[in-house]
């Protein structure tokens, strides 16, 4: 099977590429998806991640993932500390999953796949890029946040040219929904003849 990393900024637009795959029929596995699990009360890298973390409790004792977010991105120490804990596991659960799909290709989304380097099982590395100021003004638009605050996550994300030199492939995604959803067809038709040659 082939598995397609797909990545790109924060405001980038990688949940409505993943979106418009998985209505093409293609499994999608989200590593936010799994990250949130696995800091749920009772799970393993909670007790970890609250013992190396002070006051990110909630009243009714869950992560605050806001107060979380707002550390690791003003101490890079602690993300690094962070990342320690939770990756391994992601990476863990994200095998098991991919296990269980019996599909032509899969679609994993790791927002900060550039950062980390690849994953050893992925075949193809797929960025979202738009421009910067598109990019931020929809982060601030989804996320309710300041210039400022989005900035500063942008800052500490991997450059725009670090993720594109990753690249397998590119969606551009400046324009509108069609332009976008044609790009996915696209890739989604040259995936499948390429999962058929693996096959083969």
């Amino acid at each position: 099977m082939l598995v397609i990393g797909l990545t790109g900024g924060i405001g980038s637009g990688k949940s409505t590429v993943a979106e418009l795959f998985h209505q093409l029929g293609v499994p999608i596995i989200d590593t936010d998806v799994i990250a949130r699990q696995l800091v749920e009360p009772g799970q393993p890298a909670f007790q970890k991640i609250i013992s190396s973390f002070d006051s990110i409790l909630t009243a009714d004792g869950h992560i605050d993932r806001n107060k979380l977010r707002e550390i690791i991105f003003n101490e890079p120490d602690k993300r690094i500390e962070l990342e320690q804990i939770l990756h391994p596991r992601i990476e863990d659960v994200a095998k098991q999953m991919l296990a269980s799909f019996n599909s032509e290709y899969v679609v994993i989304v790791i927002p900060l796949l550039a950062e980390n380097g690849k994953w050893p099982f992925i075949d193809r590395v797929l960025v979202i890029d738009c421009d910067p100021q598109r990019q931020l003004e929809r982060a601030m638009k989804r996320d309710s946040a300041t210039a400022q605050q989005i900035s500063k996550i942008i800052q500490a994300q991997a450059s725009r040219q670090q993720r594109l030199d990753i690249a397998d492939d590119i969606i551009l995604n400046d324009h509108d929904h069609s332009a976008l959803k044609e790009q996915v067809q696209v890739l989604d038709h040259k995936y499948r003849q390429l999962a058929q040659n693996i096959s083969n």
